[in-house]
């Protein structure tokens, strides 16, 4: 493999953020608190759905100035209130449903940490699919994630503040 392609097997994060696990939860499963902070660079999230069971659809459109971008079409494998969140996530273009979906495997783990902060740590797998077809896509799943962390650790932080 090129090394301009070289995508590693999983991308592995891990944050603390200074509010206590239970935002934290909903702030991944709360449309409104979602559509803040799910876009990376200057991407925004124009729509978001979440049927919050097993087994229900956790869908994201992400769109530019320009126009409609993409997002995910997903499905919630694990729910474990204020603690896990698992998903089949489906990286998806403009067509949505009429086009291609790369399937991967998205966990969110989260414990408490001192001062009623939360560690999350993020395990994005199974991304394969992704890579044969789209490689610099795949490439840029661990920056995204970062950046997406960051955006998700500033809204909840201030919603957490006194």
């Amino acid at each position: 493999m090129h090394p301009t392609t070289a995508v590693p097997p999983a991308v592995h994060l891990e944050r603390i953020i200074a509010a206590p696990p239970e935002q934290v939860y909903r702030a991944w499963l709360d449309p409104d608190l979602v559509r803040r902070w799910m876009a990376p660079g200057t991407m925004q999230v124009t729509r978001v759905e979440v049927d919050e069971r097993v087994g229900g659809s956790y869908r994201v459109w992400q769109g530019t100035d320009e126009g409609a971008a993409g997002g995910f079409e997903s499905v919630i494998l694990e729910l474990d209130p204020n603690r896990r969140i698992v998903l089949r996530w489906g990286f998806v273009g403009p067509a949505r449903t009429d086009g291609p979906v790369f399937d991967s495997r998205l966990t969110i783990t989260l414990t408490e940490a001192p001062g009623r902060s939360t560690s999350l740590t993020l395990v994005h797998e199974r991304l394969e699919a992704l890579r044969e077809a789209m490689p610099q896509v795949a490439m840029s799943v661990g920056v995204g994630w970062s950046t997406v962390l960051d955006r998700l650790a500033s809204t909840v932080e201030r919603a957490a503040a006194p």
